[in-house]
């Protein structure tokens, strides 16, 4: 086997890997990610999977006793951003990361972000209202929006730059479905993603929280913050119709299903802290196979305004 033969079957290992974290950890995106084109697969899963790498440092070091998260954060970020810059990486998750990074341009600056957003989960507990959540959201869920945005591509006429606000929008949407369905695992870290003004106005404290207490106040708390999540949605919307027609369709599955979660939890009356609320896996692939027939038909069609059909 020549070297580069060799290296390419370390690419393509290296995909399967950050395949089976997005299959393993992100059940309803991974289900959204069957929609691309098989070009654009591998590069998403390979974003998931380092932001989820990442994030474990963060989440399950913190847990362990002996674990020093902190430095072990520190190690791998600094090894991701100088193995990009250098294109290899001997770390199956970052390789697939520095691929990536490299084929599609994708700026630097949004990763060093993420991990900036990541090192801060190891000290900030809590945030004084929606204007410092959302400056957290930045580097958190923002930019793996714009990270995405150039793997799906953009219609034509329509630059990045037009379509980022709703790339923008959509990944703070789901961020943010994400901390209301799980308040009390985040409660448990000793982490609290509900404004602490909201929180305050309602009579909702951080020990009811950790104490698992279903009051009114946390009824209402909640029904306001799936408003404040429906609006990021709403904001996101214009944005599917400026991605290439081959991606829309992931897109809006994976909006159907992150939607899906808020509507669960309104189901739920809002019951977080009794445990995880989930999208059940029949209207997951009830969304998937939905969606499915639209996906081929863009793909199509796409096809043949390139071959002159």
């Amino acid at each position: 086997m020549t070297s580069l033969q060799t290296k390419q079957a370390q690419l393509d290992e290296a995909y399967r890997v950050c395949r089976g974290i997005a299959a393993e950890h992100g059940k309803s995106y991974f289900l959204a990610t069957r929609l691309l084109t098989p070009d654009r697969r591998p590069a998403i899963h390979a974003l998931y999977a380092a932001a989820r790498v990442a994030d474990d440092i963060v989440d399950v070091g913190a847990d362990l006793p002996g674990r020093d998260p902190d430095g072990e954060l520190l190690a791998w970020s600094k090894a991701a951003l100088e193995e990009v810059e250098a294109g290899w990486s001997d770390d199956p998750v970052r390789l697939a990361l520095v691929h990536t990074v490299r084929r599609y341009d994708i700026p630097l600056e949004h990763f060093v972000d993420f991990l900036a957003a990541m090192t801060s989960d190891l000290d900030v507990t809590g945030y004084a209202d929606l204007a410092a959540l959302d400056r957290y959201m930045w580097g958190s869920a923002s930019v793996i929006g714009l990270q995405v945005l150039p793997v799906l591509g953009t219609a034509r006429g329509v630059s990045r730059e037009e379509a980022a606000p709703h790339a923008i929008a959509l990944g703070e949407a789901f961020q943010l479905t994400n901390f209301l369905r799980d308040v009390a695992e985040d409660v448990d870290r000793g982490r609290v993603y509900l404004p602490e003004d909201m929180m305050a106005a309602h009579g909702v404290t951080r020990e009811q929280l950790a104490a698992r207490e279903h009051t009114p106040g946390f009824t209402a708390l909640m029904r306001d913050m799936v408003d404040v999540v429906r609006r990021r949605y709403d904001d996101a919307a214009p944005g599917t119709a400026m991605l290439a027609p081959e991606s829309r369709d992931c897109v809006r599955a994976a909006t159907d299903l992150y939607g899906g979660i808020l509507r669960e939890i309104e189901r739920a009356g809002y019951r977080v802290l009794d445990g995880r609320v989930r999208v059940s896996r029949p209207r997951r692939l009830a969304v998937f196979a939905r969606r499915l027939t639209a996906a081929q038909v863009a793909r199509a069609r796409v096809g043949l305004a390139r071959s002159g059909g």
